[in-house]
């Protein structure tokens, strides 16, 4: 099983002038990846068609290499738009951040004489004679990465003003064959319930509401968010040494975006979701399965907490206002985000990987 994991390191010891000079590059190729993305909206050409008239076509002083690199990149920003808008998608903008390059722009060089710094990042093919060559220190991350067996460094970086960011291919080894299948319900109340009856971050509503008591953007508010996040982290490390063969979560795309979904959810709960990192949590989910070689897969979230796990009647009545759960037909009594949990496992397992599929022969078997 091979995965890709990436990990920062600071560009803190380049001298000012460089991270200045960086600065003005990186603010240069967002202009141009924005002139593409105006060129490119309506009829979005494929990556192969970027031609030397259409790479030479904005006013610049980078080269036709990073021109290409920032044409590819507004492609790559429209297609994601469509996809995930469809008709109603937005045209994007590039803000001059960052910049996503390949070896044939920058490379990472070992030291000479300077023993203080791990490497140098040299970034080359800028524009008007521009070569910087930055510091690089690595750190414990991205050692663990190096040094893990079968990984590869890839040659391709995102640059910002402040950071490079490395990606490493990783074989992990075979997925599990052993274990059982957990559904898990994720809520405010509780991170994780999971569809076995156990629970797992039972203290991060306190967390959430103390985030929303906090002045935005205080140093306050963003210290209890690192908190907020490390207890995500903890908590996918303590499902994750329950050793399952496959976790099965909900799909939570869009949950704070005004979708149907959020305006049925109470006032207090829509405030709570503000500050809930919940594609962070399940991202930390994602990854913690994947390095440990677990199965993660995902369901429709509708009514998985209205459907009796028990006999299968779904009605909004079943769920109490309280955390209990009573089914209004068979009188099966449960709590509410287990049942939902074991409603998420039973939609993976009877449905398109049902009872059929070798996934699911798997599981049960």
């Amino acid at each position: 099983m091979k995965i890709i994991r990436s990990t920062k390191c600071s560009l803190k010891f380049a001298t000012a002038a460089k991270r200045q000079e960086l600065a003005r590059v990186l603010q240069e190729y967002g202009r141009v990846v924005n002139f593409f993305i105006e060129r490119f909206w309506e009829h979005c050409p494929e990556k192969k068609e970027l031609l030397k008239e259409i790479v030479n076509l904005p006013e610049t002083w980078l080269s036709a290499r990073l021109r290409k690199v920032a044409a590819r990149e507004a492609i790559d920003l429209i297609q994601a738009a469509r996809e995930r808008d469809g008709e109603q998608a937005v045209k994007p903008a590039h803000k001059g951040q960052r910049m996503y390059v390949s070896s044939t722009i920058a490379t990472l060089e070992a030291p000479n004489e300077a023993r203080e710094f791990d490497g140098w990042f040299t970034i080359r093919c800028i524009g008007e004679g521009i070569g910087l060559d930055l510091p690089i220190r690595f750190h414990k991350h991205f050692y663990k990465l190096a040094s893990h067996p079968g990984s590869v460094r890839l040659n391709s970086y995102i640059i910002t003003a402040r950071h490079v960011q490395f990606a490493f291919r990783i074989e992990t080894g075979r997925k599990r064959t052993s274990g059982d299948a957990i559904g898990i319900d994720t809520g405010v109340n509780v991170l994780a319930a999971l569809s076995t009856g156990l629970k797992f971050g039972l203290d991060i509503k306190a967390l959430m509401e103390a985030i929303n008591r906090c002045e935005y953007g205080s140093n306050r508010q963003k210290k209890l968010r690192r908190a907020l996040r490390q207890r995500m982290d903890e908590v996918a490390k303590e499902i994750i040494l329950l050793a399952p063969l496959m976790v099965v979560v909900e799909k939570l795309n869009r949950l704070t975006k005004g979708t149907q979904k959020r305006r049925r959810l109470g006032r207090k709960t829509r405030r709570l979701l503000s500050p809930w990192a919940y594609r962070y949590w399940l991202d930390r989910l994602r990854l913690a399965c994947e390095w440990n070689r677990v199965s993660f897969r995902s369901v429709p979230p509708a009514y998985t907490s209205q459907r009796c796990s028990g006999c299968g009647h779904t009605e909004q009545g079943n769920r109490l206002k309280s955390e209990l759960f009573r089914c209004r037909r068979c009188g099966y009594t449960d709590d509410a985000d287990v049942n939902a949990a074991r409603n998420i496992l039973s939609r993976f397992l009877t449905g398109a990987y049902g009872p059929g599929s070798q996934t699911t022969s798997l599981v049960m078997g």
